[in-house]
């Protein structure tokens, strides 16, 4: 009788462990899986490294321009990949585009709300309606975590809305 007393007080404790494991594991955090290439970024919480010479620009628009609301934004970039957000892969990104305010630093999450608009899609353009007035629009490239490619990643122009 000592015997099974001591193995269902054994039993019951190996048992404790194991829920005590799992709940552990139920309540941490979970980042999406990465692969092996995006693992040191992921521990870092940094979006993967800018190839050199990759830059963001507005397709169809310049700096001082005078637009009529809606109008058409065209995303351009060089030495990078667009790709709808979900996955972080090494030289491929999204689009976000600022209003009123310049780039988030590299590594920065890209808030989403009105004046910070997503392309999460992988989306190349998209048409603005603004009511008349002065704006500053920044395009911003970021990983499929929205996590800013920063400043090397971004472009800003001013425009005039009628």
């Amino acid at each position: 009788m000592k015997r099974i007393s001591s193995l269902l007080g054994l039993l019951v404790a190996l048992s404790a462990c194991q829920n005590n494991t799992a709940n552990e594991a139920e309540t941490t955090d979970a980042k999406p899986e990465t692969t092996t290439e995006e693992s040191s970024e992921a521990t870092n919480n940094l979006p993967p490294a800018t190839p050199e010479g990759a830059k963001v620009f507005f397709a169809n628009l310049k700096d001082g321009d005078t637009l009529s609301s809606p109008f058409l934004v065209e995303f351009g970039i060089e030495g990078m990949e667009v790709e709808p957000a979900g996955e972080v892969n090494q030289g491929k990104g999204h689009h976000h585009i600022i209003i009123n305010n310049d780039y988030i630093e590299f590594g920065g999450t890209v808030p989403a709300d009105s004046v910070n608009i997503h392309y999460g899609k992988g989306q190349t353009s998209d048409s603005l309606s603004l009511s008349p007035g002065n704006y500053r629009l920044t395009m911003q490239f970021a990983d499929g975590w929205h996590r800013s490619y920063g400043e090397s990643l971004s472009s800003s122009i001013n425009v005039v809305v009628q």
